[in-house]
């Protein structure tokens, strides 16, 4: 496990770039300082840039062995027990995905992300690979993961993908949970761990339309999508698992 590929991404020109264009953005209309530098979305260029494509999905890849290492362990795999079924949205390769269903082979897991992302990868046992849209629909299943998804987009965006997990927790007819692997942003901790809080918000401002929440701000997506709870677990570092039920 290195952090080479994550590191490659994010020094990427394709993405230390649009931080130059800040004092641009500030006068103009643009929705961020990389559409500003690209006259498009991230999402776009990545669509369209082969590179970049390979950089990223790299880079989110070799963060997800970390995670899929912490998901698994004892402390932190009842959060799988009693399911049969899991969406991994925005699931990029399979890493993440490829952890859990090794270590659940009762589970049916499916990675779910953009078309071209998951172009030529072949299901393998308890995996499989979906291409669509998570702002259209999501396929049904008994919980649906979301690793460092939301924090790319802005609270109607996010209150969006979330209504589409609850209408596919509709469709599949049981209780159904939604798992966030992300940041919950606390006012408090170390020197390091609040600088690095802001540099991820401030990286979200600038590459994307979302941002770092915290626990309030969490809420009231998860409320106004028609959620009725969540529990909130640090695991690493800065990041938490959120469990929100419908």
């Amino acid at each position: 496990m290195s952090v080479n590929p994550f590191m490659n991404a994010m020094l990427d020109p394709m993405l230390t770039k649009p931080w130059y264009r800040l004092a641009s953005w500030f006068q103009n209309d643009d929705i961020n300082p990389f559409y500003t530098q690209h006259g498009t979305t991230l999402w776009g260029c990545a669509n369209c840039d082969p590179n970049l494509n390979h950089f990223f999905n790299n880079g989110m890849g070799s963060d997800s062995q970390l995670v899929g290492k912490v998901l698994v362990n004892n402390k932190n795999r009842k959060v799988f027990e009693g399911l049969n079924s899991l969406v991994d949205i925005g699931g990029g390769t399979g890493t993440l995905a490829k952890a859990i269903a090794d270590a659940f082979p009762q589970l049916d897991c499916t990675v779910f992300d953009l078309p071209h992302v998951v172009a030529g990868l072949e299901d393998i046992k308890n995996l499989k690979f979906v291409g669509g849209d998570m702002f259209e629909a999501i396929p049904p299943a008994d919980a649906f993961l979301l690793k460092w998804i939301l924090h790319d987009w802005s609270d109607e965006e996010c209150v969006k993908i979330l209504n589409r997990c609850k209408e596919a927790i509709k469709k599949n007819g049981k209780g159904g949970k939604v798992i966030i692997i992300d940041m919950v942003r606390m006012n408090e901790g170390d020197k390091e761990s609040i600088e690095t809080q802001l540099f991820f918000d401030m990286m979200m401002m600038v590459l994307v339309t979302g941002k770092e929440r915290n626990e309030e701000e969490w809420a009231k997506l998860f409320f106004e999508a028609g959620f009725n709870g969540y529990k909130i677990l640090p695991i690493l570092g800065v990041r938490s698992l959120i469990e929100v039920y419908p």
